[in-house]
């Protein structure tokens, strides 16, 4: 057996436009929650004492499910974000048919370029797509540029954890549709950011409808085939096909199959939330 996860042979890079693991999943037409689960989202709750009348911004927020989530659970409102006008558009109609419109307004912007002012929410969550189509120390600046002083940030990022050379690393990158980084660059980013007490919570063995509980001990990401029914699967790859072509998903589906054996062979990726709160501007840093 391989020591290093460099070792394992990898299909090539996805053609440009092709979809993602994230892609493919969030065409389900099944609510699908972000790895971690409910209970994650939970923490985020308590770790941050949401209450009703908090303002939150979820950024990349996908189709709207946690953040809904956390409408519902705890009373809030505030944002969503996202760089995908397709996935704004469902987290919208989904928000109306949960009767939750009015709670989060849903748009799309740039992560690394927000269209809001300064110190405007309670808590700012920066998801795991955050830093796959944004520079992510530009968008963790931003999480913290538009949360109030003494607010939270919070990130649910994926994590490297084993050693992956830097041409598999993009693979995967482009395979899953986000961008892990290692822990103490994550970190280091919110400390930038000017966001300060960090505290990190290791979420990677976590059950979730996305990670199911079958799957655990192994990678944030389980196989296609273990997340949907075959009628599930093929109806999410039917709209895949629609906006990709057959090329593209038969490129996506071979390549999930090879890089998921890395994912749960080596372990290479683990999830983490970052917890941090926002220092004010005109205070020395503690």
């Amino acid at each position: 057996m391989p020591t290093d996860a460099g070792d394992l042979p990898l299909p090539p890079p996805p053609r440009e436009g092709g979809p993602s693991m994230l892609d493919l999943v969030r065409l389900s037409r099944d609510v699908v929650f972000p790895p971690g689960g409910e209970d994650l989202y939970r923490q985020i709750a308590r770790l941050t004492e949401l209450r009703e009348g908090n303002e939150v911004l979820d950024a990349a927020c996908g189709r709207g499910v946690s953040s809904l989530y956390l409408a519902r659970s705890f009373g809030v409102s505030g944002m969503g974000v996202d760089s995908d006008p397709v996935l704004v558009q469902q987290a919208a109609e989904r928000s109306r048919e949960e009767g939750l419109e009015g709670t989060f307004t849903f748009e799309t912007a740039s992560l690394d370029d927000l269209p809001y002012r300064d110190g405007t929410f309670d808590v700012a969550i920066g998801e795991i797509g955050l830093a796959a189509s944004a520079d992510p120390a530009r968008a963790v600046s931003e999480l913290a540029r538009v949360t109030r002083p003494y607010g939270c940030v919070v990130l649910v990022q994926l994590i490297w954890t084993g050693n992956v050379d830097p041409t598999r690393r993009e693979i995967l990158v482009q395979h899953l549709g986000a961008r892990p980084m290692i822990l103490v660059e994550w970190k280091q980013l919110l400390r930038d950011a000017g966001v300060v007490d960090l505290a990190v919570e290791d979420w990677s063995d976590a059950p979730s409808p996305f990670r199911p509980a079958a799957a655990a001990g192994g990678a944030p990401f389980p196989d296609f085939s273990e997340i949907f029914t075959l009628r599930e699967r093929v109806a999410i790859l039917l709209r895949a096909w629609k906006r990709w072509g057959w090329k593209g998903v038969k490129g996506a589906v071979i390549r999930e199959r090879e890089i998921h054996r890395l994912l749960t062979r080596e372990r290479v990726l683990g999830l983490s939330l970052i917890k941090g709160t926002k220092w004010p501007q005109d205070l020395t840093s503690p």
